[in-house]
């Protein structure tokens, strides 16, 4: 690994490039900033894009030149995953040798009916440990799964209070790397964090059931843990998560220019702030100074809306 840079608070944004940015991660992107820079940290742009197949060209530019549109300039340089590979794999080979890793052969059809326990929010089907010991005579490599702990997962969201899981019932053993050499998001996103010496993530709602198993890998690896804050989703008008083609956030949108202040200043509301109307006549950059001032983790609502883009 390599050395962590030392700064008092790290935060970071770190979206995929499968698409424009929609509502809810401008959301998420302002609210991360705001939680970073009014303790006067840093602020890292990773772009996690470790899935090539949905990659869509052009749409890193995109989303860097939307975050610039909005004033949300992020502090040096821009990180990819895809240019990870090497870190990934040492933290594969430390799991390795400690005995935490083991093949997989079991197919995600395979998975499902073996399964009695729900199906959870964040589409993680769990695990009955079939393979734990030893895979089924020819089966083939499909994945590599750490094995649960057995005891809870517990810690403190600066949005959700304190946060309890039992990963051997919500999941089971997990994936960190597929059957074909791909590593999975639960090692990649632990790893970067780490490697950018992040020591806040804040992020959707989304991902929090995600976070107890990257605490386990974070201790797994003898990495120090980031403070976590799990933003409510921006919801669409009948209350579900918003899709790559909704309320769509981009300076290739014309119906959006002119009306970046309006949006913040919504957003801001949508955190829990409570900013005096005339702000919407400020730049994006005096709204954010504002944000930072009055921004508190502990006000934000557990439950999202929906949050129109033109106010």
């Amino acid at each position: 690994m390599v050395e962590t840079p030392t700064c008092p608070v790290v935060g970071r944004f770190a979206p995929s490039p499968t698409g424009t940015l929609h509502t809810g991660s401008l959301a998420t992107a302002v609210g991360s900033y705001l939680m970073t820079k009014r303790c006067g940290g840093r602020w890292l742009l990773r772009f996690d894009d470790l899935d090539t197949p949905r990659q869509v060209p052009g749409m890193a530019d995109d989303i860097m030149a939307t975050l610039e549109a909005f004033a949300l300039p992020w502090d040096g340089p821009v990180t990819y995953q895809s240019r990870h590979r090497e870190y990934y794999c040492d933290a594969f080979a430390t799991l390795t040798r400690q005995g935490n890793l083991y093949p997989c052969g079991c197919s995600r059809r395979e998975i499902a009916q073996s399964s009695s326990a729900p199906h959870h929010d964040d589409d993680c089907v769990p695990y009955a440990g079939s393979c734990r010991g030893g895979m089924k005579d020819g089966a083939a490599i499909r994945s590599w799964r750490v094995t649960a702990p057995a005891d809870e997962i517990t810690f403190s969201d600066r949005c959700r209070g304190t946060v309890t899981q039992n990963i051997s019932t919500f999941s089971g053993d997990f994936v960190v790397r597929r059957g074909g050499g791909e590593f999975a998001y639960q090692l990649a996103v632990v790893v970067d964090d780490h490697l950018g010496g992040v020591t806040q993530v804040v992020r959707g709602e989304d991902l929090l059931p995600s976070t107890p198993r990257q605490i386990h890998l974070h201790q797994l690896l003898s990495l120090p843990l980031p403070e976590y804050a799990h933003l409510p989703l921006v919801t669409g008008p009948d209350g579900s998560k918003l899709s790559k083609r909704d309320n769509l956030v981009s300076v290739q949108l014309a119906a959006v220019a002119g009306h970046e202040a309006a949006l913040l200043v919504t957003i801001l509301r949508f955190l829990g702030m409570r900013p005096p109307q005339e702000l919407a006549g400020y730049s994006c950059s005096q709204i954010l100074t504002w944000g930072m001032t009055n921004f508190s983790p502990e006000a934000v609502p557990w439950r999202g809306n929906c949050l129109p883009y033109l106010i």
